[in-house]
């Protein structure tokens, strides 16, 4: 179809923007498949709430702290847009060729009826974004007189004169702002008619545009009120508001952590065993709950994400340093997360220099915790045993498994088979081996039944009979 009498002649469907989301959704419903692919631990939450935002056909604003999936969720729904749609040819709108409503199009429609040239627009030129900052000016969102159109010519006063800004050329899409507090509030009153009227004013000019279009923003809790605000009338204009939050489980944190890690470099075997992802997403969660750290800027998932990909690089370096067939993380390697994390996670008003001390804290926990769900039954007198005749065993980020295992006599006689069994874990493989030995380990100086101390070496700890 190429023209407008052959639209008509289609029986091509006349819906707004909100009605063509509201169907699509309803479609995707009824065919039971996932709705937003990629979002974990929202299912009986924020999901719900969205879905009833649409087919409510509301704008919608989503709070949360920063990491929580907003913007991702944002752009899931310009996914319910159709994939293609008609739009007359060369607007720069996108007008819908029922229903042309910019200056240009209009004319075109009068003196060429049913022969105006159409063209199909996809789904990705019909979502646009705008990261609200102070300097943003209600000409980049609305649009402005253009110069050069001045030039050649027109007045002032014609229409043809305009040059849109970003949510006029997002009629018949999705428009979001990413941080709305943050714009400033004479611009925020300029988004009053387009979520009320639904339409615009540029300039001085005797226009109105009833655009069609869904308008999505973000904003963080705190700033929603604190740092800067959202003005009253604005707020009032949003049918939805939709609260988000962090992962509420280690499951769903471990999910996302996989999810959302950066593979390895090609070439490249790396495992992370699943107790180590345990005790990252459980050292997440301690710092949000604890109180020394500003919950009101939160601990990201980007924070827990981040530590499983250091956790394997640094299981990667071990293991190209050493010539090692295979990386394993081990819990060593937990410990190198720390000085990357200080200045990822706001402290409340402390002694200077206590950071390190709080994270350190966290991580205890969370390797105590992990070790008690997966051996706190487990019977480790052998390996006690050892230390209880002098064994003292050196550990590193750059010791290999074989020298680890090597000063232990090998592993023999300490229920290898058993212990890598409750960690998820390979006796088979030495790297795995080693990993368990050493969770042991650290699972016994935890429960002080074990000596730790730092050796000279940078990343190195020393286990000795208490």
């Amino acid at each position: 179809m190429k023209t407008l009498g052959e639209l008509k002649a289609s029986g091509y469907p006349d819906r707004t923007v909100k009605e063509e989301l509201r169907h699509n959704l309803l479609e995707r419903m009824r065919a039971g498949g996932p709705l937003f692919e990629g979002i974990v631990g929202y299912e009986d939450s924020v999901v719900p709430t969205l879905e009833r935002a649409v087919l409510a056909g509301h704008d919608v604003i989503l709070l949360g702290e920063r990491g929580q999936a907003k913007s991702r969720l944002i752009r899931h729904l310009a996914s319910l847009l159709d994939e293609q749609v008609p739009a007359i040819e060369g607007c720069e709108i996108n007008d819908h060729p029922y229903h042309p409503i910019c200056a240009r199009c209009r004319a075109l429609v009068a003196e060429r009826g049913d022969d105006t040239p159409i063209s199909w627009i996809g789904r990705d030129l019909r979502y646009a974004e705008k990261l609200a900052t102070p300097d943003a000016s209600v000409s980049d969102l609305l649009g402005d007189v253009d110069p050069i159109k001045v030039a050649e010519g027109r007045y002032l006063g014609d229409e043809l004169t305009i040059h849109y800004g970003l949510v006029p050329r997002t009629h018949r899409g999705v428009f979001a702002i990413n941080e709305l507090p943050d714009l400033p509030e004479r611009i925020q009153v300029s988004l009053l008619n387009i979520l009320e009227e639904r339409d615009i004013q540029i300039r001085g000019y005797k226009i109105r545009l009833p655009l069609d279009l869904m308008l999505v923003a973000s904003a963080n809790p705190e700033d929603y009120t604190h740092r800067g605000r959202i003005i009253s009338p604005l707020k009032d204009r949003f049918g939805t508001q939709v609260r988000t939050h962090y992962p509420r489980t280690i499951p769903e944190e471990i999910a996302i952590m996989r999810q959302e890690s950066r593979p390895p470099p090609a070439g490249v075997s790396v495992t992370v065993p699943v107790h180590l992802e345990e005790v990252i997403a459980a050292f997440t969660h301690h710092l949000r709950a604890s109180s020394q750290v500003n919950q009101r800027s939160g601990v990201s998932v980007r924070f827990s994400i981040g530590a499983l990909e250091t956790v394997a690089a640094s299981a990667i370096r071990r293991a190209a340093r050493k010539g090692e067939p295979e990386a394993v993380a081990r819990v060593v390697d937990l410990w190198t997360v720390l000085p990357g994390s200080i200045g990822r996670v706001e402290f409340d008003a402390l002694e200077e220099g206590r950071e390190p001390q709080i994270l350190e804290r966290a991580l205890k926990r969370a390797l105590l915790d992990v070790y008690r769900a997966r051996l706190g039954g487990e019977d480790l007198s052998r390996l006690l045993d050892r230390f209880d005749q002098g064994l003292e065993l050196e550990t590193s980020d750059l010791t290999s498994p074989a020298e680890l295992l090597a000063q232990i006599g090998g592993g023999r006689g300490l229920k290898l088979e058993r212990l890598a069994s409750c960690l998820g874990l390979s006796s088979e493989s030495p790297a795995a081996a080693a990993a368990a030995i050493e969770f042991c380990l650290e699972g016994l100086h935890l429960t002080k039944r074990l000596n730790k101390s730092a050796t000279d070496s940078p990343s190195g700890w020393r286990f000795e009979s208490g």
